[in-house]
């Protein structure tokens, strides 16, 4: 029987963080194995191929992952440019899963993880055992793998966030599935614009995939008459409502909150504040009617579009000993560096191996799924923690204790503790939101209702 340090380290997920992960694993001699559900490398990104990234090439590709892939006569894309998910996965992704080979398994969803023989509460010579990863294949047969390490780069985009503003699904919201999306729709596919076209569509939620929600049914609705929008936030309309614009250091970021602010100005979609989504109602007609938790009634739309944040699926993870924040299920060491509830701006404090540690000894979570419920995360991000948490796994913790991160400035600086209270005002007094539920067109002739960036400075909603 062969030892645990002859054992592979197993890397949940064929993303840009767990193929990353793998190859600065084959960089340093220690064998891999990626275990990816889908049937292809970075599944998720497939999924929303149309859309196109805020930052560049130059920030989207590994080292060690262009070392692997140089022999190969691969050649890195215009640095300057900004590639679609669907480049991404093509043109950098796939092609380095292939280089990895047989150490990467499509068709594998894991299932289970925990020490052999060892639940979660037996002690006993628990850090001596190897981690066993339980995998279900494609045609339903299942199979136990034995690892050194595991490193969970399986990212949140399979577990989307309701409607609801308490967590939960809102009442109604499962019956209406149908009729409820929970991604960007690709609006050049002819049966996604058919679905939107000439028709009335909430979109819920406040980040930069809303953005890019808002400003595509806006073009939309240039070409299809009838086409409308409605932008339901819980959160005031403020100085930083619209992101960084100009003041991002990521222009391209920038600019999707601009896109958005303009699909309000021009009057392609209304803005519903200080909304919080209680239950999903049918009228007459069939339509569906926002109800928020105040009893207020919105008008009926044909669609919604739910762009509320993403979570961890952690259930495979329960036989484990994770020490995890009880608000983000971040790592608890890292959550103080990424809370929403304590700032909103893109600096990340350099983090590695010691912050994505847990009191199980060997597993790591990375990418997406290490900030757990919190926004802003960067391809850079994941990189950097993958490049320190596989130095650990070598043992060179010199190499893993050397971590560098440097991230762009969002522009949007600020953030307060009630970030979610549409009443919540600045630390310094200055009032940034609506004090009450309300429809609003921005940018229109009348005074009552100020362009976004008129409104007090520092918003502390956004």
């Amino acid at each position: 029987m062969s030892t645990t340090a002859e054992r592979p380290v197993v890397v949940i997920g064929a993303g840009p963080a767990g193929l990353a992960a793998a190859a600065h694993l084959t960089d340093r001699g220690i064998d891999a194995l990626v275990l990816e559900t889908g049937p292809s490398a970075a599944t998720a990104v497939r999924d929303w191929s149309h859309v196109r990234l805020f930052s560049t090439w130059a920030e989207l590709t590994d080292p060690a992952a262009e070392k692997l892939l140089a022999p190969t006569g691969w050649s890195k894309p215009d640095a300057d440019t900004y590639p679609t998910g669907g480049d991404w996965a093509g043109q950098y992704l796939q092609p380095l899963a292939d280089v990895l080979g047989e150490k990467v398994r499509y068709g594998a969803t894991v299932t289970g993880v925990s020490r052999l023989g060892r639940d979660r509460i037996v002690d006993a010579d628990r850090d001596e055992q190897p981690f066993t990863v339980r995998i279900t294949l494609a045609d339903g047969t299942e199979q136990r793998i034995l690892a050194r390490a595991v490193i969970d780069a399986s990212g949140t985009w399979s577990t989307p966030s309701p409607i609801g503003a308490d967590g939960l699904p809102a009442l109604g919201e499962r019956a209406a599935a149908a009729r409820i999306s929970y991604r960007i729709p690709d609006l050049k596919d002819p049966a996604v614009r058919a679905r939107y076209a000439g028709r009335r569509t909430a979109v819920i939620g406040s980040g930069a995939s809303a953005f890019t929600a808002l400003a595509s049914l806006a073009a939309l609705a240039k070409d299809e008459d009838g086409t409308r929008a409605v932008w339901i936030l819980r959160r005031g309309i403020s100085g930083s409502t619209f992101g960084g614009g100009s003041a991002d250091q990521l222009p391209a970021r920038g600019a999707l909150g601009l896109a958005a602010k303009a699909a309000v100005d021009d009057g392609y979609a209304d803005a519903v504040t200080g909304f919080r989504t209680d239950a999903v109602e049918r009228d007459t007609d069939g339509r569906l009617v926002l109800v928020g938790e105040d009893g207020r009634h919105l008008d009926a739309v044909d669609e919604i579009i739910v762009l509320t944040g993403l979570r961890p699926d952690l259930s495979f993870l329960s036989e484990l000993r994770l020490a995890l924040d009880e608000r983000l299920q971040a790592p608890i060491e890292l959550a103080p560096l990424i809370d929403p509830n304590q700032h909103s701006c893109g600096t990340v404090y350099p983090h590695g191996h010691k912050e994505l540690s847990h009191p199980e000894q060997g597993v790591y979570l990375v990418g997406m799924k290490s900030y757990g419920r919190a926004p802003t995360f960067l391809a850079m991000t994941g990189y950097e923690q993958v490049r320190s948490v596989t130095a650990a796994i070598a043992g060179d913790l010199e190499a893993a204790d050397r971590v560098e991160l440097t991230l762009p400035e969002t522009g949007v600086c600020g953030g307060a503790g009630l970030f979610d209270d549409p009443t919540a005002a600045q630390a310094d007094g200055g009032g940034c939101c609506a004090p009450a539920p309300a429809l609003l067109q921005i940018g229109t002739t009348t005074s009552a209702a100020p362009a976004a960036e008129d409104t007090a400075p520092g918003g502390c909603c956004g």
